[in-house]
């Protein structure tokens, strides 16, 4: 996420085992094939794996279930924020303001995708089982000593800090087996897996929104904390026990985090800084539906919960729908329309003033701005088309992303105050907010297009 799911996120992983190494600028072809399909041959670079050793069969697909549970708890929390922020401004952290509150979800986010760039040397020297089994230790630990925080500073270190740091040691290995265990239908692998991101979303949103005014706040996180160790539990085995294409999952070279020429890169610093703008804003809506829902528009916790569910399941049928698209026109269309028009819809939100048309509006923001997790690491092959620095500049975007995500929700936060009404809160600097830096990132989308046919000499159906 920027994170997104940094990127926000919880899908940037695709590209790590999706990439191609392409050998020079004009092999354009070759790196839209290897990432439908993979090449044998293909040189291997940090963020890209080796040939795969199977090619599909029920093990391999087994593996897809566990990655795609591994997911719905990895960006789960992620995508349920939104009900916890609500509760904290309403009801449990009254004297702290939205935009200070949300940093707990930001920061968990951050720490997600920085946390997944960083732990790459340890993936690098075969930590495989090491990492998944410690990320998910310390996320379900997190999750138990969240139930037992009553006040701002804890609820920072457990659900924000603690979270972030277990869930990016989990970011890689957590799909790494889906790289290796398909040539001809990887796409449709990694799809399945990352749809686990909003799937998560909805089981935790749901959990939340049944049990907090059954139990206290301490039991429902506690509830959810037994959801998750159960589902890791059915994960690992079906991840791990008789794999046969586990054996060194690391590249076998020294990962390298930073590559300084990068930014004497035209098309890099374009990508970087458009990714940047779209990610500014993704993750506002989604934190903040309920909490406008409940305010303005006087709807129960319940019914603004059940609008964030509807808007994380739309976003699992925007994934999929614009993977379909990128396979026949391309991925830079069907990238600039979900961006422009999510931007579109955030401003459209301004005239939404009632029950019926927020749900309309959520659920079409949902299905427009799912697709902007998993189409642009499909194109970074084709911006940055040298296999030598391919990983550490993907690794670099993203940390650059990750810092949208980290300030794009408290700054929209901090907005709800400006001239505010008699409940306390004005959304209007929020929605222009977002709604505006969002279309500025689908329209630098263009350039970027125009950039790549001009500069790298390929189609216009990149």
């Amino acid at each position: 996420m920027g994170a997104p799911e940094s990127l926000s996120g919880d899908d940037k992983v695709e590209s790590k085992e999706a990439s191609p190494a392409v050998s020079d600028a004009g092999d354009t072809e070759k790196a839209v094939a290897a990432l439908d399909g993979g090449d044998p041959n293909q040189t291997v670079t940090p963020l890209t794996p080796p040939a795969p050793e199977i090619d599909g069969g029920t093990r391999a697909w087994l593996q897809v279930l566990g990655s795609f549970i591994t997911f719905t708890n990895l960006w789960g929390f992620t995508f349920a924020f939104g009900s916890f922020q609500t509760y904290y401004e309403l009801t449990y952290l009254p004297d702290q303001s939205a935009s200070t509150i949300s940093w707990i979800g930001t920061v968990s986010t951050f720490f997600l995708i920085v946390g997944g760039v960083l732990s790459g040397p340890f993936f690098d020297r075969g930590y495989f089982r090491s990492m998944l089994f410690t990320g998910a230790a310390i996320e379900t630990f997190s999750v138990f000593m969240m139930s037992l925080s009553g006040s701002y500073y804890q609820l920072f270190l457990t659900q924000g800090l603690l979270m972030g740091i277990g869930n990016g040691l989990l970011y890689v290995p957590g799909i790494a087996l889906v790289g290796r265990s398909f040539k001809k239908h990887r796409s449709i692998a990694m799809a399945i897996t990352t749809c686990g991101a909003p799937t998560g979303g909805v089981i935790y949103t749901l959990i939340f929104e049944q049990l907090i005014d059954r139990m206290s706040f301490g039991w429902t996180v506690r509830v959810m904390g037994f959801v998750m160790l159960g589902s890791y539990c059915i994960a690992f085995p079906l991840l791990l026990f008789g794999a046969k294409n586990i054996g060194n999952l690391s590249s076998g070279t020294k990962r390298k985090l930073f590559d300084p020429k990068a930014f004497n890169d035209l098309l890099f610093c374009w990508y970087t800084f458009t990714n940047f703008f779209l990610f500014l804003g993704y993750m506002v809506p989604f934190i903040f539906m309920a909490s406008y829902g409940q305010q303005v528009l006087g709807m129960s916790r319940s019914m603004a919960l059940y609008v964030i569910m509807i808007a994380q399941a739309s976003s699992i049928i925007g994934r999929l729908v614009a993977g379909a698209a990128a396979a026949r026109i391309g991925v830079m269309i069907p990238w600039i329309t979900c961006g422009v028009a999510s931007g579109v819809f955030c401003i459209a939100w301004i005239g939404v003033h009632s029950d019926g048309a927020f749900i309309a509006y959520a659920a079409l923001y949902g299905c427009f701005s799912g697709a902007l997790i998993p189409l642009p690491p499909s194109v970074f092959p084709i911006v940055c088309p040298d296999p030598k620095v391919l990983g550490a500049r993907l690794g670099m975007a993203q940390g650059i992303g990750s810092i949208a995500s980290l300030i794009g929700s408290p700054i929209a936060g901090g907005l709800v105050t400006i001239n505010a009404g008699k409940n306390g809160t004005n959304y209007l600097g929020l929605q222009l907010f977002t709604g505006l830096t969002m279309i500025l990132g689908g329209c630098n989308l263009v350039v970027l297009w125009i950039l790549l046919v001009k500069r790298r000499g390929v189609g216009k159906l990149i």
